[in-house]
């Protein structure tokens, strides 16, 4: 498909005070489009926005609020005139085995990753049928294939792809593209955050190759950008990725076979292995629970 100009074009991006969120507001803004950042880093977003190329505004907001995003949309629709498009990044992570996890964070990944996506898609949906837009959910290698001590963040992936997947085929004759993103493991807070955690870092060392290796973030982004300015259906972060469609039907059986090895061989380990949320956006979303943000 051919490109479509980003210049002058509206795009909301969550979760973008840091990392692939920051960074893609940062490329979309240098291509000259209007950027609606949202997330929970006040402070964070403004310095972004201070940035960029753009203009550009900023909504501190949990994408899981439905009242809050719904707020969002009609304020950043009046600043703005429209949106074009929305790409739902926002995200948070942990890890460890799923019998110690910590309820509260396992169940803050679904909340955050697949219900929060659902409520920034249902917030703009109005505006991106006037615009005849463009959605990207961001997914990740996890939705194509399970990872062990990853129990909430894949089936969170897992979930938005679906759930995308649905949704594309609802809207598609109102004239709105659904995009689904898919990333390996790419050098963010959040990864580096995981790694921290020196059984968690090892664990993804020993994933079959290439998935245990992390890859830069810009042309990571620099790729998602083309995507959006294609309105793809699939984006594909890192370029092997496209072919692991092709034989995800047998990966749980590999990832069983890798992940039971080396599960044996750490489990005198597992039980220091942390199971809270990870990286600054993790400890963020985690102050706001707290109610020790702005």
């Amino acid at each position: 498909m051919s490109r479509v100009s980003l210049e002058g074009q509206v795009a909301v991006v969550t979760g973008a005070a840091r990392g692939v969120g920051e960074l893609l507001a940062r490329k979309l803004s240098a291509r000259g489009a209007r950027i609606a950042l949202v997330g929970l880093e006040a402070d964070e977003l403004k310095q972004v926005s201070e940035r960029l190329h753009s203009e550009s505004g900023y909504w501190y907001a949990d994408v899981t609020d439905h009242e809050a995003m719904a707020r969002v949309a009609e304020e950043v629709k009046e600043r703005f005139g429209k949106v074009d498009i929305v790409v739902a990044n926002a995200g948070v992570a942990n890890g460890g085995p799923f019998a110690e996890s910590d309820p509260v964070a396992w169940r803050r990944v679904i909340e955050v990753n697949l219900i929060g996506s659902a409520v920034t898609a249902r917030a703009f949906l109005p505006v991106l049928l006037e615009s005849r837009g463009y959605l990207l959910q961001i997914a990740s290698l996890a939705a194509i294939t399970p990872a062990p001590m990853m129990t909430a963040y894949t089936a969170s992936k897992s979930g938005v792809e679906a759930y995308a997947h649905s949704l594309r085929a609802e809207v598609a004759y109102k004239g709105v593209r659904v995009g689904v993103g898919y990333l390996s493991w790419t050098d963010t807070d959040m990864v580096r955050g995981a790694d921290r955690d020196d059984v968690m870092r090892e664990l993804r060392q020993r994933l079959p190759w290439p998935a245990n290796k992390t890859y830069p973030l810009g042309p990571a982004v620099d790729r998602i950008v083309a995507g959006i300015e294609r309105r793809s259906s699939h984006v594909y972060a890192q370029w092997w990725l496209r072919g692991m469609q092709g034989v995800r039907g047998y990966l749980p059986g590999i990832i069983a076979a890798v992940g039971q090895r080396e599960m044996r061989r750490l489990d005198p380990r597992l039980k220091g292995v942390s199971t809270g949320l990870v990286g600054a956006g993790g400890a963020a979303d985690e102050q706001e629970r707290q109610g020790t943000s702005p």
